[in-house]
């Protein structure tokens, strides 16, 4: 007789357990809180079976809707509304107190023409969602937030959410999805005429962690899992397509992950009409620690934990449900074992804003996600924010008001987003300053009935300035424009709204705003950088290599350097923890030109993994010039020999004249264009720059801006924009005589940010130039980007422009946290920088 230890008894009979659960999932029968906490511990090749079963029921589920193959998303504006909450979860950086506010510049609640200014730029590019997202009831616990609600005529933040609904999709045609945390059915009424989706988190059921000191959930109201539970079923009662899920590892156990699943299924089943129920989407989110959070040394969901996760809520909740999975939660490596779990939606991902609840993880580039989702056998399609099932059977699940609205952007046929651009109800009004009042009789104006129950008097939502009435003396007209601030408040805030409404001479006079006017100037740009890029400043860890310093035989010149050298640096640098080797700089003529393609071999076999930037259109030019090529076949072969990134520099202000003047041995205007974009056009991303405080006018650096506004329209190939004042001799030259420098550079960050919305994300401090303080202030005008590290590293630092200057990320975080604002470092084109 074989006796058989107790751990190995248990073993048996939990692998059986998990035999059992997958022949059941298998065979298409319901799994039960046993069965699902079963299949959570799969391992090994109990674990492949998990995952292609639930692929298998996943792919049931497309065929059954008439789209195999097809996994979705929702492209997106994300306004996060208020930052307000009476909660304290403990591993949210979403939210601010009012004294966080106040040192970060920021308002209680955004104003509608703050958020119609975001949502416009979407509309642009494309987007059809508008994200709603905001804390619970800030009224509850922060007199501040009850303060702005009564002033501005609102009896509760969700009633001004429905208003921020109604008026965006009166105004832009985009459809809300609503987001406002725990709703009791009277709101949940009020807002389905405003959203034809809302959504709430259900996280988890475990009531430990929200009834016991010290866990995730304690001493906030609002993340009772009955509380929650309820607001998921009350949501079906009234109709509403819902978004709910899991969060996975937050402190719950397996069986707590199991029973949520269930229960979100048993809600949404009770709540069936001819065989559909309310849930449209299940998301299952992965933890991701967030510094400055109590929960900042918590380790992130364990990966195959996760993957379970989705497997199991695929299995729980049957094939035809969604499954959800937030790309950007994830590294791209993983995307196949999500999908492989059976995932088939990507959530909502924005090609303008950032995630304001996750800021330190960006949204990939919706052509990266399309080409990875390709890769894994897969068609990436458009939805809306209402799944296409819902859009189908509007007459159900959408509120008449909306139904016209939704028809007009989704394919009647499939109900997933019709592929032209959102066109607005009616058309867009005039940019007005952030008071504008309702035309008497606009039916979008917002009464005290549809306020609710209010002992204040119901006033227009006002925000930081009124227009001027009619006659006002401060009304600006065409040759008024810049006289005074309210003149330059109009315009910064027409140009925060629609960057291409604003002439020549209206962007003149914003460059050459000073005192107050500057200072509204910056906050309006400051405004929009935190509602489209979003609260983080970035850095790369870096070095930098002259290429003009490459000489086939050692010398004295420590500026100098062989190829033997070059491997060695970029080792050097990987090993001190670069990401990027930034590479530029002529040949001398003595050198064969071989040598740039020499040099990014050297470095990739130095340090494969780094990234490299190299080469300006100049270098580029001349590489195809000396060797015979075309300009295309130079760009390959950069290609070949392992060049990720241009640098898009090597030109200071996009006139010949200036050109003439200033640098007249750098590459023709014409060239420099035709140069980046054949970069563009060849999958090389580039920054771009201007080298302004010299002999250029106010008009021609506008002229600049517009003209890589021009070339981002075309191509789309520019991560970032960096505004560098020119050093002397040459530069330092006030545009505004008497205006200090540090306005100078507040005036063009600013109005770089204005212009530039919309089309290149991310504004760069060049604080080598202007120093740390400075950078400071800049980043308050509407700059998220610190540039790069610069290493010098230990082997030729000499060989690196600007060596002798280094920003430590020690020291740089430093600088961030007085802005009270996340640090992160991120890659060249400003992805997460992944583990090595």
């Amino acid at each position: 007789m074989t006796v058989v230890s107790p751990s190995v008894t248990a073993s048996s009979s939990a692998l059986a357990a998990v035999d059992a659960a997958l022949a059941r999932a298998a065979a298409g029968e319901r799994l039960d809180v046993v069965d699902a906490e079963a299949l959570l511990g799969a391992t090994g090749e109990r674990f492949e079976r998990l995952l292609a079963i639930a692929g298998e029921t996943r792919d049931a589920g497309l065929a059954a809707s008439g789209r195999p193959g097809v996994i979705t998303y929702s492209r997106k504006v994300f306004v996060p509304l208020t930052t307000l909450c009476r909660d304290r979860c403990h591993y949210c950086v979403f939210v601010d107190t009012p004294g966080q506010l106040l040192k970060k510049h920021k308002p209680a609640y955004m104003s509608p023409e703050q958020v119609l200014a975001v949502v416009r730029q979407g509309q642009a590019m494309g987007c059809k969602e508008v994200l709603l997202t905001l804390g619970d009831r800030p009224e509850d616990r922060w007199p501040e937030a009850r303060a702005w609600l009564d002033e501005h005529g609102f009896a509760s933040t969700i009633a001004y959410v429905a208003h921020i609904a109604r008026l965006v999709t009166a105004e832009t045609g985009l459809l809300a999805h609503a987001n406002p945390g725990v709703m009791s059915a009277e709101e949940l009424r009020m807002l389905r005429p405003t959203a034809p989706s809302m959504g709430m988190m259900l996280e988890t059921t475990s009531r430990r962690l929200y009834e016991e000191p010290g866990q995730v959930h304690f001493g906030s109201p609002d993340k009772d899992p009955a509380v929650r539970l309820e607001v998921i079923d009350a949501a079906g009662r009234e109709r509403v397509p819902f978004t709910t899920g899991i969060l996975v590892g937050i402190g719950e156990t397996v069986r707590d992950r199991a029973e949520s699943l269930v229960a979100i299924r048993e809600a949404h089943e009770r709540h069936q009409v001819d065989g559909q129920g309310h849930v449209q989407e299940v998301i299952v989110q992965n933890f991701r620690a967030k510094p400055r959070t109590a929960m900042q040394g918590a380790p992130d969901a364990e990966l195959l934990e996760y993957v379970a996760a989705v497997a199991v809520a695929r299995l729980v909740m049957g094939p035809r449900m969604r499954i959800q999975v937030p790309p950007n939660l994830s590294d791209a490596t993983e995307f196949g074992l999500l999908v492989r779990a059976g995932a088939d939606d990507w959530g909502g991902v924005s090609p303008l804003t950032a995630d304001h609840v996750n800021p330190e993880r960006p949204w990939p580039h919706l052509d990266d996600l399309a080409r990875m989702t390709a890769e894994l056998g897969f068609e990436l399609r458009e939805r809306l924010t209402a799944q296409p099932e819902f859009v189908l059977d509007a007459e159900t699940w959408i509120d008449p008001a909306l139904r016209p609205a939704v028809a007009a952007l989704a394919d009647p046929a499939t109900g997933l987003a019709a592929s032209a651009a959102p066109l607005a109800l009616r058309p867009p009004a005039v940019p007005q300053s952030r008071s504008a009042d309702p035309a008497p009789g606009d039916p979008h104006q917002v009464t005290a009935e549809q306020h609710g129950p209010n002992p204040h008097k119901p006033t227009v939502p006002q925000s930081r300035s009124a227009d001027p009435a009619p006659g006002d003396p401060h009304q600006a007209t065409a040759e008024q424009r810049g006289a005074g601030p309210r003149s330059v408040r109009r315009l910064a805030e027409a140009a925060a709204a629609d960057p291409l409404a604003l002439d020549d001479d209206d962007w003149v006079a914003l460059l050459e705003a000073t005192g107050d006017d500057l200072d509204v100037l910056a906050a309006t740009a400051d405004d929009v950088r935190r509602y489209t890029v979003g609260e983080a400043v970035t850095l790369v860890v870096n070095r930098n290599l002259t290429s003009s310093g490459l000489r086939a035989a050692p010398t004295d010149d420590p500026a100098t350097f062989t190829l033997d050298d070059v491997a060695a640096i970029a080792a050097d640098a990987w090993e001190l923890g670069a990401t990027e080797l930034c590479v530029q700089g002529l040949l001398p003529a003595s050198e064969d030109p071989s040598g740039y393609l020499d040099i990014a071999r050297a470095v990739k076999a130095g340090a494969p993994g780094i990234h490299l930037h190299a080469y300006r259109p100049q270098d580029v030019r001349d590489l195809a010039d000396r060797s015979g090529l075309s300009l295309d076949a130079a760009l390959a072969a950069m290609r070949e020999a392992g060049v990720d990134t241009v640098p898009g520099t090597g030109v200071k202000v996009l006139s010949e004249r200036v050109r003439g003047l200033v640098a007249p041995t750098d590459l023709e205007i014409e060239r420099w264009v035709e140069g980046i974009t054949a970069a563009h056009r060849a999958g090389f991303r580039s920054t771009s720059v201007i080298f302004y405080g010299h002999v250029e006018t106010a008009a021609e650096r506008v002229a600049h801006l517009r003209q890589l506004r021009a070339i981002q329209d075309e191509t789309g190939g520019f991560s970032e924009f960096v505004p560098i004042p020119l050093p002397g001799p040459s530069g330092g030259v006030l545009l505004v005589p008497g205006r200090a420098p540090l306005d100078e550079h507040r005036a063009m960050v600013a109005v770089s940010r204005l212009l530039l919305s919309g089309s290149i994300p991310h504004l760069q401090i060049p604080w080598t130039r202007v120093g740390r303080e400075a950078s400071v202030v800049l980043l308050q005008s509407g700059g998220n980007d610190l540039g790069g590290t610069l290493l010098d590293g230990r082997v030729k630092p000499e060989a690196g422009i600007e060596h002798g200057l280094e920003l430590p990320v020690t020291d740089a975080s430093a600088m961030v946290a007085r802005l009270f604002r996340p640090f992160r470092l991120r890659t060249t084109t400003y992805g997460q920088v992944g583990a090595r």
